[in-house]
């Protein structure tokens, strides 16, 4: 018998337990939703089902994935599943786009990003994907960062400062300064910076 998030012989994915009698299970219950990981098969140890659900090659989340009860509801009617799932996709297309319209400003464009992607992927594998890529690299990234020389970081500060406030004054020349601020700053922006 295969146990709890263990692949069978052709590469699919069991989404039952298959634990067995020691624990006082039948063979089909299914295991409470945790932080275990991907293959663990020690009895009563907690089943990630979004981490089996990202390996089953399928596109939708599964409702038998999820462990709040409301999704499931939602998911197991077929109508609400797809006005739930197109809800979703069109939530989340809408702050990804927002996102990657902020991302040459100044502000938090890239977590805008990241959390529509979240978002998107809370219902589809392919952006639990790319979700999981994305923060591969930026671990990847930020290690490769600390484990430079400090004056190495400190460059790649000062490049970032220095790209932040270019695209800062780049907004300013296209739109103008704007009306509210002190006369002195206005001053400065316009005739030192020419603004």
């Amino acid at each position: 018998m295969i146990a709890a998030g263990e692949q069978a012989m052709d590469g699919e994915d069991v989404h039952e337990t298959g634990v067995g009698e020691a624990d006082g299970r039948d063979a089909g219950d299914r295991v409470p939703r945790g932080r275990g990981t991907r293959g663990s098969a020690v009895a009563g140890e907690p089943v990630d089902r979004n981490e089996i659900a990202r390996h089953d090659r399928g596109i939708l989340l599964d409702a038998e994935d999820d462990d709040w009860a409301w999704r499931r509801r939602l998911r197991s009617n077929p109508a609400t599943a797809r006005l739930y799932r197109l809800f979703i996709g069109v939530l989340g297309l809408v702050i990804v786009v927002g996102g990657l319209l902020l991302v040459p400003l100044p502000g938090p464009g890239w977590v805008i990003v990241f959390a529509g992607l979240a978002i998107w992927a809370s219902e589809f594998e392919w952006a639990q994907r790319l979700l999981d890529y994305a923060k591969d690299k930026l671990r990847a990234w930020n290690g490769w960062v600390r484990a430079q020389a400090l004056w190495l970081q400190a460059l790649a500060a000062l490049a970032t400062m220095a790209f932040v406030l270019l695209v800062i004054w780049a907004m300013l020349k296209i739109s103008g300064v704007p009306g509210f601020l002190p006369d002195g700053v206005e001053y400065f922006l316009q005739n030192t910076l020419a603004i």
